[in-house]
């Protein structure tokens, strides 16, 4: 396993650990993708930037190594028509291209290899990404989840509770009406059997009447 993977696994990981702890791990991830967008928008443009240094780098030493092929076949000529010091001359040039042309494929070969690995963070970045995008629809849907059912658990715990006040007041209420009806039943019967019995205008009675009434206005009653 690569550097660049171990750390993206400790990355990851830790995400998870800080997401389990969190009051808002939406926010948390949608932070966590900003930074991660913002990080492979910088990666891709350094990417292109070494990309063309290294197709640079490739032409600079195949350059080179034409040269070097074209100042050894001038050699060859000068050679052959007697000028053998401008096949020196050719020759000592050729070595010049030749080595600028290995140095330059040195660096080629450098810049290859710094490709490779910034392509494999690229995609592991991207893998990232991905998998914390997927990891925010999931939150998001378990938030979901979680506001419904408290809103399910509100509707009803509302709606129970209004029942059971509302009829209790109202069976308080019927109780107490029917209360009402029969004590009103019950002194209109006995004062009928009073009024049969003879004892409708009986001094005691009117005077017991007359001290009820006194005792009703003063506790604020109206006739």
């Amino acid at each position: 396993m690569s550097i660049l993977r171990r750390m993206r696994d400790i990355s990851v990981a830790t995400l998870n650990e800080i997401l389990e702890q969190a009051e808002d791990p939406i926010r948390l991830i949608d932070k966590y993708l900003g930074d991660l967008r913002e990080q492979l928008q910088q990666s891709e443009r350094l990417y292109q930037q070494c990309l063309a240094h290294s197709q640079s780098l490739r032409q600079q030493y195949l350059s080179a190594g034409q040269m070097a092929q074209k100042r050894e076949q001038q050699a060859v000529l000068a050679l052959k028509a007697g000028e053998e010091e401008m096949a020196r001359l050719a020759l000592h040039e050729k070595a010049q291209h030749e080595e600028r042309g290995a140095q330059y494929k040195e660096l080629y070969d450098q810049t290859c290899q710094s490709l490779a690995e910034l392509e494999e963070q690229l995609q592991q970045m991207r893998e990232d990404y991905r998998e914390v995008a997927d990891k925010r629809s999931y939150y998001l849907a378990r938030l979901e989840s979680v506001r419904l059912q408290q809103r399910m658990n509100q509707m009803r715990g509302a709606s129970g509770e209004f029942g059971r006040r509302s009829f209790q007041r109202l069976e308080e209420r019927v109780t107490d009406m029917e209360f009402e009806a029969r004590t009103l039943r019950d002194v209109r019967r006995m004062g009928q059997e009073l009024y049969r019995a003879g004892a409708g205008g009986s001094r005691a009675v009117e005077a017991e009447l007359e001290r009820l009434r006194r005792r009703l206005e003063q506790e604020g009653w109206k006739r």
